[in-house]
This record gives structure tokens, C-alpha cells and sequence, in this order.
């Protein structure tokens, strides 16, 4: 799987498809070796850049981890992968490079100044612990909410995932937290109306400031200044199945997958000549 060029990379595509060879080269020591922290063992076997392949597979496709093609490393192994650069934050840090990249290539400051923030409930699937999930009664959705922040080119800053049941204060202000540490520039925010006083004022502490778009004409359907970038985020990301329903024990993981078919969509456009 290692071995594909610039211009094959097998069937599927569309949202995704194993790395190029240029792609690989964006990221590739940003990944570590090995899972775990490095200490000596059993020599490795597959190549970090398989496993990256396999794990945007998953994401892609959303299939079990048992279900993983045989031309990929065994799912265990994989899957032990993922969790660990979830949690250590790989897959985060290679997305912050790859939207700096964007950001440059499109005459931007690789530190954005203005963001977009929303919340978006998943149904939780069986898996999902009890501890780790709950009900969003307006979107009659059981399982988990993830917050998320993005540029204004719609390029992901921050993301958190909590239960489902958490207000968009909460949610947001974990969220902004976030997002300030990867932009010293950062100093406006758009948001709808769900997000209240609370977490107007904890920007207004980070001297963030915190604007509601209101809907113009109620009832009707129409494009919200700013507003749909977010949105647009979104549906690039539900492109990937495996975020349309949350399976995933710990809410790490589920974040790690967010940052993995995010940093697979830059890779795309820092590669492809026709950018969108």
C-alpha cells in the first residue's frame, strides 16, 4: 500500500484514498513509530504510513475494525494506533500544520483572527458507555455533542466532544479554551443564538469577541453571514461515515477521527491542482 505515486491511489477517491506520495511527505514526521512511548520491544513490523492508511480507511468508510481490508495492517494493531495518537494529540498537531499550510497558500496569516463556532449532536451507537453519553433533547439525539471552532475559510481550529446533554455555554467555552492556544490573533467569534451571556463574557475574558448571527426572516430558509462556513465544515466531514455515528468508547478517539478526516480533506487540497 505504501508504494502508491502522485496520480494512483487506488479505487476510492472521492473523500479519501490511500496517500500519495506527496501527501505522506506533508505529515509524515509528525507520526511516531511506535504506539506506545518508544521503549524497546518486539521490532516494528508495519509501516507507520499503512497504518495512517488504514486508519483513513476506517474513517472513510466508517466499516468495523475487524471488517479492515487484509491489504491493510490487523485491526488490533491499527486500531491500538489510533487510540494512542488520539489521545496524545498526532492527529491534532498534524492538522494545526496542515491548516497553517492552507492558510499560507491561500495569502493568510497562519494564525487565523476570526472564527466560527457550532454544535453538532451524533446518535451514539451501543458502544458508546453510558458515563460518556446523554440526550439532547432539541435535536431528540442520544449520544454526543461535538463542539467545534473553525476559520473563516472553514478550516477546523478546536473541537471537543462531550455528552449530549451539555449546553452550548459549557460546550463553547471548553471549545474557546482550545482555540486560543492555537492563535494568539484570535479576537472575534461568530456564533448563533444558543450561546448566551455566559459565554459571551468568557470570550470577552480571552478579549475574544463573541457575535450572535440572527436569523433575518424567521421561517424561511436562507444562507446566515458567516454562518455557513461552519455548516459547509460539517458536511465535508459527514462525507466520512464513520463520524455520521459515534462508536467509539472514549470521546478522545471519537475526536481523533474528526482531526483525521479533516487533516485527509487539507491533504487534498494542498495536493490537488484544481482547488475548490
Amino acid at each position: 500500500m505504501a508504494g502508491n505515486d502522485d496520480t494512483t491511489s487506488g479505487s476510492w477517491r472521492t473523500v479519501h484514498g490511500d496517500l500519495t506520495d506527496q501527501e505522506w511527505a506533508l505529515i509524515c514526521d509528525l507520526v511516531p513509530t511506535y504506539s506506545g512511548g518508544g521503549r524497546m520491544g518486539r521490532p516494528i513490523v508495519h509501516e507507520k504510513r499503512d497504518i495512517v492508511n488504514a486508519i483513513l480507511y476506517v474513517a472513510a468508510t466508517g466499516c468495523q475494525w475487524r471488517a479492515l481490508p487484509e491489504c491493510y495492517p490487523p485491526w488490533s494493531t491499527v486500531h491500538r494506533y489510533h487510540v494512542r495518537w488520539s489521545r496524545n494529540g498526532v492527529w491534532e498537531a498534524v492538522c494545526d500544520r496542515l491548516r497553517e499550510m492552507v492558510r499560507e497558500a491561500d495569502g493568510r496569516d497562519p494564525e487565523p483572527s476570526a472564527g466560527v463556532i457550532d454544535a453538532r449532536s451524533v446518535r451514539g451507537a451501543a458502544t458508546v458507555t453510558s458515563s460518556t453519553r446523554g440526550y439532547d433533547a432539541g435535536k431528540k439525539i442520544s449520544g454526543r455533542k461535538t463542539f467545534g471552532i473553525v476559520d473563516t475559510l472553514g478550516l477546523l481550529v478546536a473541537v471537543v466532544i462531550v455528552i449530549a446533554s451539555t449546553s452550548d455555554n459549557v460546550g463553547g467555552i471548553a471549545v474557546v479554551d482550545k482555540a486560543v492556544t492555537k492563535s494568539s490573533r484570535l479576537s472575534k467569534l461568530f456564533c448563533d443564538g444558543g450561546f448566551k451571556t455566559t459565554f459571551i463574557e468568557h470570550c470577552a475574558s480571552h478579549n475574544v469577541e463573541a457575535e450572535i448571527v440572527k436569523r433575518i426572516h424567521s421561517g424561511i430558509f436562507e444562507v446566515l453571514p458567516r454562518r455557513w462556513v461552519v455548516e459547509r465544515t460539517w458536511s465535508w466531514l459527514m462525507n466520512n461515515r464513520r463520524l455520521q455515528v459515534d462508536y467509539e468508547r472514549l470521546p478522545v478517539v471519537a475526536a481523533g477521527f474528526v482531526w483525521a478526516a479533516h487533516s485527509r480533506l487539507l491533504l487534498r487540497r494542498l495536493t490537488t491542482t484544481n482547488k475548490q
